[in-house]
């Protein structure tokens, strides 16, 4: 009876495997299980002090109440000056909007502009709630299946194939969650001019890692590459990832007036606007000291470092170096047919994961997750005592097998 009362578009989607793989960590933790976990998708760090104190001085000021629902002038302003700053990008404040966490920005995105049919390209390994937002949206993902010899990125001829007359959106996650892949300026200015010859598509550029990117060139803003595109372009961005506040849920996303207005208007009708506190955060996030995002991409770096290395020790397992974002994908096909000590055979990533969480007590994310297998996601934004453990037991694991 309770399943029959519900909606289609509840029925058509799964919860997310990320939060839904960290819950689990949650649960065993409270059984008792000393358990490693590489699921954790968010910085292990604290809010840096400044951004905390601003937040405390918003409160004892009395900013408590509703705001805009776009943001506060504050916040609006703070935005349009780091994408100015470190994007080279000039957006006015009725091009961007705050929301609770750039996931909101995604969900009223695709509220506002999808018509039943319409269809999403997306480019596996891809952020595991793309799809499904899509088609809570009344939209039709449409999967590009990606290619771990040309370093899991989209190409041009890719895409183009893949654009039909229902195409309304291309996602592209750079640096990309799960794989930490990174565009370049010349890859980006080739997606372009695809999509120059198709004007009735529209671009999400999710951007929310931009900050942890380890090569010498560095992020580069899609809109920035193809400024006569950026009327049809979204950024999506904000603060959890590089300023460790994911906890204070603040995204915001940049784009053309009438897009950001109807955004508006949805968010309206659903969260009003987003908490005045973490908008008061955001501001000294974006516009105060950036010293401690520095420093936290060179720790990230330091621990991608480490764990490749160790698990480069691993046998079975190959791993790509992530050029960006705080994540090894790990490709477990060396695994696959091998036999645990319990008896059972290793068929899928599914099983692996499996397996080093029932055996060792580390916990990662299914490849399948993010529409591409037999991989595993495992986060490095863990302290260095807590990688060197799990990436022990899991060899101890992998040199168990048969």
């Amino acid at each position: 009876m309770s399943t029959a009362l519900l909606s289609q578009r509840v029925l058509s989607i799964a919860p997310s495997p990320s939060i839904a793989a960290n819950a689990l960590v949650a649960t065993l933790r409270a059984q008792g299980r000393d358990i490693v976990n590489f699921t954790v998708g968010e910085p292990d760090l604290d809010t840096p002090a400044h951004i905390m104190e601003a937040a405390t001085a918003a409160m004892l000021a009395g900013e408590t109440h509703y705001t805009n629902t776009l943001g506060t002038p504050a916040l609006r302003n703070a935005i349009v000056t780091k994408l100015r700053r470190d994007n080279g990008l000039e957006y006015t404040l009725d091009q961007v909007v705050a929301a609770a966490g750039g996931k909101q920005i995604i969900f009223e995105a695709l509220a506002a502009t999808l018509n039943p049919e319409d269809q999403v390209i997306v480019h596996t390994p891809y952020w595991v709630s793309y799809p499904d937002i899509a088609k809570l949206n009344g939209g039709t993902p449409v999967v590009i299946v990606g290619n771990e010899a040309n370093g899991f990125k989209l190409t041009p001829a890719e895409l183009d194939a893949a654009i039909t007359p229902r195409t309304k959106w291309l996602i592209l996650n750079s640096p990309n969650n799960p794989s930490g892949a990174v565009y370049t300026l010349e890859e980006l200015q080739a997606l372009a001019q695809v999509l120059r010859d198709h004007p009735h598509v529209l671009v999400m550029a999710d951007e929310i890692y931009e900050h942890f990117v380890y090569t010498e060139a560095g992020h580069v803003s899609f809109p920035k590459v193809a400024p006569d595109l950026k009327e049809r372009m979204l950024i999506v961005n904000g603060a959890s990832k590089g300023y460790a506040m994911t906890g204070w849920r603040l995204g915001f996303g940049a784009g053309p007036t009438w897009l950001i207005a109807a955004i508006g208007k949805l968010l309206s009708q659903t969260t009003t606007c987003p908490s005045s506190i973490s908008q008061a955060a955001a501001v000294a996030a974006f516009v105060g000291d950036q010293a401690p995002v520095r420093a936290m991409a060179s720790l990230y770096r330091k621990r991608r470092d480490l764990m490749l290395g160790l698990l480069s020790e691993t046998p079975g397992l190959k791993c790509m170096t992530p050029d960006g974002a705080f994540y090894v994908f790990a490709n477990v096909q060396g695994l696959l047919g091998r036999r645990v000590p319990q008896g059972y055979v290793l068929h899928t990533d599914a099983d692996v994961v499996r397996y080093w969480l029932e055996e060792v007590g580390v916990a990662t994310v299914v490849g399948d997750a993010y529409g591409l297998s037999p991989y595993v996601r495992l986060s490095f934004a863990s302290g260095e005592a807590l990688i060197r453990e799990g990436c022990a037991r899991i060899r101890n694991a992998c040199e168990a097998l048969c």
